[in-house]
């Protein structure tokens, strides 16, 4: 079965370019400000958009996307309200992929069964859990594959040739190659070792590899979109987000274009990339 994802990664390898893949928390700084931000997306320049599930205990996250996920809860933002916003993008868009970005605490409480029947038919392509390893695939990464969706895994600098069969076993959609050890947003990616480490993942897979983590500039963007199959940006659009609110932390008139014009400058850059003979 074919989903939104694959369509997507073979449309753009016939255009000869990377992806450009963005995330933002679900619900953040509020639901209907999230839903108009996050429909702005694709006509900016978005190929695929990663909405992340917010959680009060986000360990992998750094200080900007904890700050957001504390916003989007303030604001009221759940798990099936995240799915109520994929719906309200789904009736106006049906052809961008949409990825789930979260930890596997929210879902196990929501009903893993539910959590999957809801989150297809709201329209959800895939899923990043963060805190769900290999080992424990049964849990949730089987039954959202039987489901139709695709289960996205995370390789890391210290994911070793002896480890990557396992973190790959059963991954599809593409492989998120995390270019820095730690948390979210802290430095800039390298794209010499980023090379070195696509091809290595390539070695092991046939899948798509996108890079994220340190992603901030047209420039830095272009160079990672030139060694991988496409470059994720989440802390730069975060913080976009953030510096466009007002004392209160409350959305104004420049919050949704904040984040789109930053969109659209890093999707130039993206685009501008030459691919890398595969």
């Amino acid at each position: 079965m074919t989903t939104r994802i694959d369509a997507r990664f073979a449309e753009l390898a016939k255009q000869g370019r990377s992806a450009f893949v963005t995330f933002l928390m679900a619900g953040d700084p509020d639901p209907k400000t999230s839903l108009d931000i996050i429909k702005a997306l694709p006509k900016a320049g978005a190929d695929i958009i990663e909405i992340g599930m917010p959680f009060t205990d986000p360990m992998a996250d750094g200080p900007s996307i904890q700050a957001a996920g504390l916003r989007a809860l303030k604001g009221g933002m759940t798990l099936r309200k995240t799915l109520e916003m994929v719906r309200g993008f789904r009736k106006e868009d049906d052809a961008t992929p949409l990825v789930l970005m979260g930890y596997y605490n929210p879902i196990y409480i929501y009903g893993v069964d539910k959590f999957l029947t809801d989150a297809k038919a709201a329209g959800v392509d895939g899923l990043i859990i963060v805190d769900l390893p290999p080992e424990e695939d049964d849990e949730l990464c089987i039954p959202a594959l039987k489901a139709g969706l695709n289960f996205i895994r995370l390789a890391t600098p210290t994911t070793d040739d002896k480890r990557l069969p396992a973190v790959l076993a059963n991954t599809s959609g593409f492989v998120y190659y995390v270019s820095i050890t730690g948390i979210t947003g802290a430095a800039a990616a390298d794209s010499k070792a980023v090379g070195d480490a696509v091809a290595r993942i390539k070695r092991h897979t046939k899948l798509p590899v996108c890079v994220g983590f340190g992603i901030r500039t047209p420039q830095a963007a272009r160079a990672i979109a030139e060694k991988a199959n496409g470059a994720v940006v989440g802390t730069a659009l975060v913080d976009a987000l953030r510096d466009s609110l007002d004392i209160q932390g409350q959305a104004t008139s420049k919050t949704v274009a904040a984040v789109a014009d930053l969109v659209a400058s890093l999707a130039q850059g993206v685009r501008g990339a030459k691919q890398a003979a595969e």
